[in-house]
C-alpha cells in the first residue's frame, strides 16, 4: 500500500518590514521617531518666532529669575517674602542703571580729550603706515574720509531709515524689558507653586515625567545662567585692569562691553578685545594695539582652560564642538540673540532627555 506523503505548505507571507534585517528595522523605527521630534520642534519654533516679543520676555524673566533668586531666599530668612522680592529686584535693577549713569557721567566728562586723543592716535596712525613696510600713499586716508563722506550723503535716506528702525528696536526691547520685570515678580514670588499647579494637571506619570524634566532643565539652566555671569564678571574685571594699565581711553564702556560680548560663547569676548585694540591703536598707537591682542590670547586661555571648567561643567556637559554649532545655528537662525540663547537652550534639551532616559529608583524593598 502506497504511503502519501504530506503536502508540503506554501510559505505564509512574510509581513511588512519582516524581511528586513535588525539593523535596517531599528534604523527605520529611529528615523520615523526623528521625523516627527523635527516637525515638531519646527512647529514650536515657528509659534515662538510670531510671538518673539512674548519668547523674549519669557526668557529675560527666566535670566533675571535664576540670578536674583539666590538673593531672595537669603533675604526671605530674614524678611516677608514679597519684601524680600523687591529687594532682588531693586538690586537688579539698581546696579545696572547705576553703572549706566557711571559709563555716562565718564564719557561726558572725557569728550574733548577722547576727541583729541583719537585725532592724535589716527595721525600716528597714517604716519606710522607711510612708513616701512606699507609705504601707503599720503593721499589715501583723504581719499578714504572722502569716500565715506560721500557714501554718508548719498545714502542719507537708508541712514535716517536704519535709525528710525533702530528706534522702533529699541521701544519693542523696554516693551519686552517691562513685560520680563512683571513676569519675574510672580516667579520669585510663587514660581514653585506655579510649577507645581501646572503639573498637576496632567495624570500621574505624565506628571512625573514633566516634574522630572523641567527641574532638570531649570537646574541646567540656572546653573549655566549664574555660571556665564561670573565667567563674564571675571572677563570684564580682566580686561579693564587691562585697559586702565595702558590708560587706554573709554576703559569703562570698553570693560562693559566684554562684559556683555562674553555671553556669547566662544566669540563674543575676542571680538569686544579686537575693539578694544582698534581704539588703543587709535589712541596710543602700534604697541598698545599688539599689546591688546596679546591679552586677547591671555584671557581667552584663562576664560577656556580655567573659568569655564571650574564655573560650567556641573551646568553645561557640551563638547565644544557642540557649542561651536549651536552658536553659529542661532546666529544663522535669529542673529544675535539666537547666538546668546543657543548654548543654553541645547544644554537644557539635553538635560532633559539625560533625565528622562535615567531610570527611576523603585521604592526601598521592606524589612
Amino acid at each position: 500500500m502506497p504511503v502519501r506523503r504530506p503536502k508540503a505548505r506554501r510559505p505564509e507571507p512574510k509581513a511588512d518590514g519582516a524581511g528586513a534585517g535588525p539593523a535596517l528595522r531599528r534604523l527605520s523605527d529611529y528615523a520615523w521617531r526623528l521625523l516627527v521630534v523635527g516637525v515638531a520642534a519646527y512647529l514650536v519654533l515657528t509659534v515662538l518666532g510670531q510671538f518673539h516679543l512674548i519668547t523674549l520676555a519669557g526668557f529675560l524673566a527666566l535670566v533675571i529669575t535664576s540670578v536674583v533668586r539666590p538673593v531672595v531666599d537669603l533675604a526671605a530668612r530674614a524678611v516677608p517674602r514679597p519684601l524680600a522680592v523687591l529687594i532682588g529686584l531693586a538690586v537688579a535693577i539698581l546696579v545696572p542703571a547705576g553703572l549706566l549713569a557711571l559709563i555716562g557721567e565718564n564719557v561726558a566728562d572725557d569728550v574733548s580729550r577722547l576727541a583729541r586723543e583719537f585725532q592724535g592716535g589716527l595721525d600716528r596712525l597714517e604716519k606710522f603706515l607711510e612708513g616701512a613696510p606699507f609705504h601707503l600713499e599720503p593721499t589715501t586716508f583723504d581719499d578714504l574720509q572722502r569716500k565715506v563722506s560721500d557714501f554718508a550723503a548719498e545714502h542719507r535716506s537708508t541712514l535716517i531709515s536704519t535709525a528710525v528702525n533702530g528706534a522702533h528696536r529699541a521701544v519693542e526691547l523696554a516693551t519686552g524689558g517691562a513685560l520680563a520685570l512683571f513676569m519675574s515678580v510672580f516667579f520669585l514670588h510663587s514660581g514653585e507653586r506655579m510649577w507645581q499647579w501646572s503639573a498637576s494637571q496632567l495624570p500621574p506619570a505624565a506628571a512625573d515625567h514633566l516634574d522630572r524634566g523641567g527641574r532638570a532643565a531649570w537646574r541646567t539652566f540656572a546653573g549655566y545662567t549664574r555660571g556665564i555671569f561670573i565667567v563674564a564678571a571675571s572677563n570684564a574685571v580682566m580686561v579693564g585692569i587691562a585697559l586702565f594699565l595702558l590708560d587706554v581711553p573709554l576703559a569703562l564702556p570698553l570693560t562693559v562691553l566684554e562684559f556683555l560680548a562674553s555671553f556669547v560663547p566662544l566669540v563674543g569676548s575676542p571680538i569686544a578685545m579686537l575693539v578694544a585694540s582698534f581704539v588703543a591703536l587709535a589712541a596710543r598707537g602700534p604697541v598698545t594695539a599688539i599689546v591688546g591682542l596679546l591679552l586677547i590670547v591671555v584671557i581667552g586661555q584663562i576664560e577656556g582652560h580655567l573659568l569655564h571648567p571650574l564655573v560650567m561643567s556641573r551646568a553645561v556637559s557640551l563638547h565644544p564642538v557642540v557649542v561651536a554649532v549651536s552658536v553659529l545655528a542661532g546666529s544663522i537662525a535669529a542673529g544675535v540673540i539666537g547666538a546668546v540663547v543657543a548654548v543654553p537652550v541645547v544644554s537644557v534639551a539635553w538635560s532633559v532627555y539625560a533625565e528622562l532616559r535615567r531610570p527611576v529608583a523603585g521604592p526601598a524593598p521592606g524589612p
